[in-house]
């Protein structure tokens, strides 16, 4: 027997054998698995070792959520998909929220192909709602998760200057930084309450006051709750806290009011374009009569 034959048949015995380990009633099994339906807690060890290698719906949820991530930054969106869930408080992972989009996105394109097989267009006009459909859908939900997060922080902008006037008197009648904080979110319920809940837990799980604070200005992205925390710091040092948290929650009723104004002054100047419109286009009508006919005498003279 020549030598590349002899090697042949070696590589394709060592591969046999590999092939044939991975089949159950040809591998021998190892000790520990045949003495693991003998012992107490076997089930609870077989369900830890399951998980620990790791499920496919946890594999399949990171996939998606890459996946999801580059077409999110594929149209120009670019903020932290995390960071906007946990704002408003949303129950769905980020990795769920991006199957959710490609799901969406995967319904549209199916829909899509139906009505371009079905109408026939031209191709260009084919491809173009092929691509924009998916697209469509993919960001509907993102725009109602970013409409979601302005609502919360204009309901925050909202709530803030009476929450900080009561954080002040409940200051001045002594109790503490962290007390005050836990009586507040005991006894309200908006968005505010809800947010001091949660600052109120990550202290109780050993994060200082101060830091459950700058953690809830980060996560809420609000001016004015950012100089509120900076005021707030101020606790151990500043002799009459009460007063600047008043002077505080002032400012904050200040630049409220200051929106509203101009809110309104926006809308009243947006009343005056239908009403600019509809009086201009019956004075040019009036204008154009007196002008075609004056243009008809002088030229038919």
């Amino acid at each position: 027997m020549s030598r590349p034959i002899l090697a042949a048949a070696v590589v394709a015995w060592i591969g046999l054998v590999l092939v044939l380990s991975e089949v159950r009633w040809f591998a021998r099994v190892p000790l520990v698995e045949r003495l693991r339906p003998y012992t107490p807690t076997s089930r609870a060890a077989g369900a830890a070792h399951l998980r620990s290698s790791g499920s496919l719906r946890d594999v399949v949820g990171s996939l998606v959520q890459d996946v999801g991530e580059r077409i999110s930054h594929g149209l120009g969106i670019h903020d932290d998909l995390s960071t906007r869930l946990a704002r408003i408080g949303a129950a769905s992972s980020p990795a769920e929220f991006r199957l959710r989009q490609l799901a969406w996105s995967g319904a549209a394109l199916v829909a899509a192909a139906a009505v371009v097989v079905a109408s026939a267009p031209p191709v260009l006009i084919g491809v173009l709602f092929l691509l924009g459909a998916p697209a469509l859908a993919f960001l509907v939900l993102d725009h109602r998760l970013e409409q979601a997060n302005r609502a919360h922080q204009r309901q925050l902008v909202l709530e803030l200057p009476v929450v900080t006037e009561q954080l002040g008197m409940c200051l001045a009648a002594g109790y503490s930084l962290g007390g005050a904080i836990d009586r507040l979110a005991r006894r309200g319920n908006g968005v505010c309450a809800q947010s001091l809940a949660r600052v109120a837990l990550r202290s109780r799980h050993g994060l200082s006051d101060i830091d459950a604070l700058r953690e809830w200005a980060d996560l809420a992205d609000v001016p004015a709750l950012h100089h509120l925390v900076a005021v707030l710091a101020l606790h151990r040092d500043a002799g009459d806290l009460g007063h600047l948290i008043s002077e505080e929650a002032r400012s904050m009723r200040r630049d409220v009011h200051r929106e509203l104004i101009e809110t309104i002054e926006r809308r009243a100047q947006q009343v005056w374009i239908p009403v600019t419109v509809a009086t201009l286009l019956p004075g040019a009508l009036f204008l154009a009569v007196p002008f075609i006919e004056a243009m008809r005498l002088y030229g038919g003279a």
